[in-house]
């Protein structure tokens, strides 16, 4: 009976020394993909803000709409600069420091993604 069960237990490690490999290797090769992409998403949020400095002026709601678009922009702008200079491992340790601080707006904020990202593929419109 002892063979049997110690079998069984040299079996189940492989598969979970396997399957741990498995997720070792594809967050490897998510990260890499997100590093590899990172101007690109950087120079999208520029394009962004660019966009909406150009609008800005002509808004209606008169200076203080000006004035909170040019704060968007410039707030987009330093996204574009932090996603461009920063490694995944970083943002990552950067949003659990943020989460830690902040766990209720956070999870309020992880809730409105999930709704929205639910809407978004759920067939109902």
């Amino acid at each position: 009976m002892a063979i049997k069960s110690t079998t069984f237990g040299d079996a189940a490690d492989t598969t979970v020394s396997k399957v741990t490999d498995k997720v070792t290797e594809t967050a490897a090769q998510v990260k890499d993909k997100v590093d590899a992409n990172r101007n690109v998403a950087a120079q999208g949020l520029e394009q962004a803000a660019s966009t909406i400095r150009d609008k800005a002026d002509s808004l209606p709601g008169g200076e203080t709409v000006t004035d909170l678009a040019h704060t968007a922009a410039d707030k987009l702008t330093a996204t574009a600069g932090y996603v461009r200079d920063t490694d995944v491992n970083t943002m990552m340790a950067d949003v659990e420091t943020l989460v830690k601080k902040n766990p209720g707006p956070a999870l309020m904020v992880a809730a409105v993604v999930g709704f929205l990202v639910g809407r978004a593929f759920s067939g109902n419109d």
